[in-house]
């Protein structure tokens, strides 16, 4: 595993995360501005400054609101710290980072896995300079967390480190769970009873069954919902040119070039297309693109490309 571990195409790594918040801020204006644009007024003065709940103490950054400097601190360190004070009306993000053992896969370069995980990390560091809230919510086969949000480096940070121990654990040996993670997570969201905030899930969409689809919809309409559908060239078209073995850890299945293998193919574009037009349509909305990433290794290029041609 410890050699595994060193191919960033296979896992993903805590410093190449905390890497992509640079990244995050070369990014060209039109992209990931949209996404924050969902959230209405929340750069302004009236969801954030002298508001009614004290959250933190942190260093002054330019642009912060003079009349919030502790002054008692600043005397004490010698440096200019403020006082962050939030609202009720206060918004947040919250990632939501598919892990199960479906998305330990990739036929070109990246594992769909590594994907979910970087674009998360580029989302939510470009949240956080922004100075506004972001939690790291992960499904896999066996886990589900949900921390709090946060607009502090530091626990973004804590956060990504778990996603990486998630990550980590994925191997050829993971089995899909009996339960359907992606319905608890969504299930999850759905109990906040949250209003206006902005949910973001990064998944394949794997037993996105019609349960789901309500649940999302529920969501769309009760706030903001992203979906960046992670899928590989594989599972939009199977090749029925060639002789294929699969296999599911346990029983193993050889499709010969033939009737069988165009079969093979019809149903795996049908899937295809019909999860791309459902997810299309709960994006319409709230006119959000419907966003889709594959494991080619360029999926930073096309997520920004994504966000500025929608």
């Amino acid at each position: 595993m410890a050699e595994l571990l060193l191919d960033s195409r296979l896992y993903c790594q805590p410093a190449r995360l905390a890497a992509l918040q640079e990244q995050a801020a070369q990014l060209s204006s039109p992209s990931l501005l949209k996404i924050h644009s969902i959230l209405s007024g929340r750069h302004s003065s009236n969801f954030r400054g002298r508001g009614l709940n004290f959250e933190e103490l942190r260093h002054y950054r330019k642009g912060d609101d003079i009349r919030q400097l502790d002054w008692r601190v600043t005397l004490r360190t010698g440096e200019p710290y403020v006082r962050v004070y939030t609202e009720e009306k206060d918004h947040h993000v919250t990632l939501c980072v598919d892990q199960r053992a479906t998305m330990f896969f990739s036929s070109v370069d990246t594992m769909k896995s590594v994907v979910a995980a970087e674009i998360a990390a580029l989302i939510g560091w470009s949240v956080v300079k922004k100075n506004d809230r972001v939690g790291l919510a992960i499904f896999g086969e066996e886990q589900l967390t949900d921390p709090r949000p946060t607009r502090t480096q530091s626990e973004f940070l804590a956060q990504l480190h778990r996603l990486c121990e998630v990550n980590q654990s994925l191997s050829v040996a993971s089995s899909s769970s009996e339960q359907n993670q992606l319905d608890a997570m969504l299930t999850r969201l759905m109990e906040r009873k949250e209003r206006n905030a902005l949910v973001v899930i990064l998944s394949d969409f794997y037993q996105c069954n019609a349960a789901c689809i309500q649940k999302l919809q529920h969501l769309q309409r009760r706030g903001h919902v992203l979906c960046i559908a992670i899928s590989d060239p594989l599972e939009q078209s199977f090749s029925s040119g060639q002789a294929w073995v699969v296999s599911d850890g346990d029983l193993q299945m050889n499709i010969e070039p033939g009737e069988k293998s165009q079969a093979v193919d019809r149903h795996l574009t049908a899937l295809y297309q019909a999860r791309k037009e459902t997810l299309s349509k709960i994006m319409a909305m709230k006119h959000l693109p419907f966003i889709e990433l594959d494991t080619s290794g360029g999926h930073i290029r096309q997520f920004q490309q994504a966000l500025e041609n929608a």
